[in-house]
C-alpha cells in the first residue's frame, strides 16, 4: 500500500469561493482533511489524478496523501460534483490509520435472475457497514437468483464478507420481490374502478 493511490496534496492558505475557484482553475480540487481530533487541513489535490482513483476504486477509495513530504492515509468521505459540468467541486477526506475500523456506505449490486413472473424493487442502493479502512469492499453483492414472489431481503439477512459488520438498521428493506402479473392486473383493476367512479 506504500505508493498505491498516491496523491500530492498542497496546503491551501486562502479560503472562500474565490480561492476555491482559483484552486479548480489550476486543475486541483479543494479538499478538507479532518479526523482524529486534529485541526482540519485545507488542501488542494490534482483533479485528474483524484478522479482516476475514484473511477478505479469507488467513492470509498483510500488515498495515500503526500502533504509537504509527510504521508497521511485518508478515506474519501464525500465528494461534491457540479450538477451540470460534472467536475469535482469539493472533497471531504477523513484521516485513517492502518487497522482502524470505519463506518461507511457501500454500494449494493444485485446478482442472478429472480424467478419468472417477478418484479424486483431495490429500495436502497447502499448499505451502511463497519470494516477495516484498508479492507473496505467496493460493493456488496446480493443474490436474487431464483427468489420467489413475496420475498423481502432486509439488511440483516445479507451475507457480508469476513471482517465486515452491518452498521445500519438490520430491518431496513433492501430488495422487495413481488409477483409482476398480479401487480399489473391489480393496478389495471384500480384504474378501471377509478374511471367508473369518475363517470
Amino acid at each position: 500500500m506504500s505508493d498505491a493511490n498516491l496523491l500530492e496534496a498542497l496546503v491551501r492558505t486562502e479560503f472562500g469561493k474565490g480561492a476555491a475557484r482559483r484552486t479548480r482553475r489550476d486543475g486541483n480540487v479543494p479538499a478538507v482533511l479532518y479526523g482524529h481530533n486534529e485541526e482540519p487541513q485545507h488542501l488542494a489535490i490534482n483533479a485528474r489524478e483524484f478522479a482516476a482513483i475514484l473511477r478505479q476504486h469507488g467513492t470509498n477509495a483510500i488515498l495515500n496523501l503526500d502533504i509537504a513530504g509527510k504521508k497521511q492515509l485518508a478515506m474519501t468521505k464525500s465528494v461534491v460534483v457540479h450538477p451540470l459540468r460534472r467536475y469535482i467541486e469539493h472533497a471531504d477526506l477523513l484521516l485513517v490509520r492502518h487497522g482502524e475500523k470505519v463506518v461507511t456506505d457501500v454500494h449494493i449490486t444485485l446478482v442472478g435472475e429472480a424467478a419468472t413472473g417477478t418484479l424486483i424493487t431495490q429500495e436502497t442502493t447502499v448499505l451502511s457497514i463497519e470494516a477495516d479502512a484498508m479492507k473496505l469492499p467496493e460493493t456488496i453483492e446480493v443474490s436474487i437468483e431464483g427468489i420467489e414472489p413475496g420475498t423481502q431481503i432486509t439488511a440483516g439477512t445479507i451475507t457480508l464478507p469476513a471482517g465486515v459488520t452491518l452498521a445500519g438498521d438490520p430491518d431496513a428493506l433492501i430488495v422487495n420481490i413481488i409477483a409482476a402479473p398480479a401487480a399489473a392486473a391489480e393496478s389495471e383493476g384500480e384504474a378501471a374502478s377509478e374511471e367508473g367512479a369518475a363517470e
